[in-house]
């Protein structure tokens, strides 16, 4: 009687405990150390002098990069949409029902640029799912097109990432 009765409680908090993280990943409900917002500086990878800052909001959540910025009109310098995975692995973006061009930074689990990509937005007709992007990333970096040129980013270079 009493083993059923623990076996009974395990089986219970193992199932809440996987509903919670599957919750978490579907981003239906963000979890409380999650992140909004984020300072990130980019570092030339042989002086060390700041290149640029960017204010950025972040997507941690399976929904928030699968959302990206397809509900954003635009972006001025200086801003951007931080993507964060777990872990370091070969990425693939797309251009799905985005309004404006970007620049794709993938950024390595040292916090080096791995590749940098200057996508296009869709044009009449397409919706995006054509136009990949992929990196070796475990971060994951969106900027107006064109910021990555104009600051002199490159990949090599390192990137600084302070959670608001």
């Amino acid at each position: 009687m009493a083993l059923e009765r623990v076996w009974s409680v395990l089986v219970t908090v193992l199932a809440v405990s996987l509903i919670g993280l599957l919750v978490f990943q579907l981003g239906i409900v963000t979890p409380p150390w999650a992140e909004s917002e984020a300072d990130v500086r980019v570092l030339d990878g042989d002086t060390g002098d700041e290149l640029a800052a960017v204010d950025v909001e972040v997507a941690d959540t399976q929904a928030e990069r699968y959302t990206g910025l397809s509900d954003h009109e635009s972006l001025a310098d200086g801003e951007g949409m931080l993507f964060v995975h777990s872990s370091e692995d070969e990425r693939t973006y797309v251009m799905r029902e985005m309004d404006f061009d970007i620049d794709i930074i993938f950024i390595g689990a040292d916090g080096e640029i791995t590749s940098i990509e200057h996508a296009r937005a869709p044009e009449p007709g397409e919706d995006g799912n054509d136009l990949q992007y992929t990196g070796q990333a475990k971060w994951v970096l969106e900027v107006p097109r064109g910021y990555a040129t104009e600051t002199g980013i490159e990949a090599g270079d390192e990137v600084d990432i302070d959670y608001k």
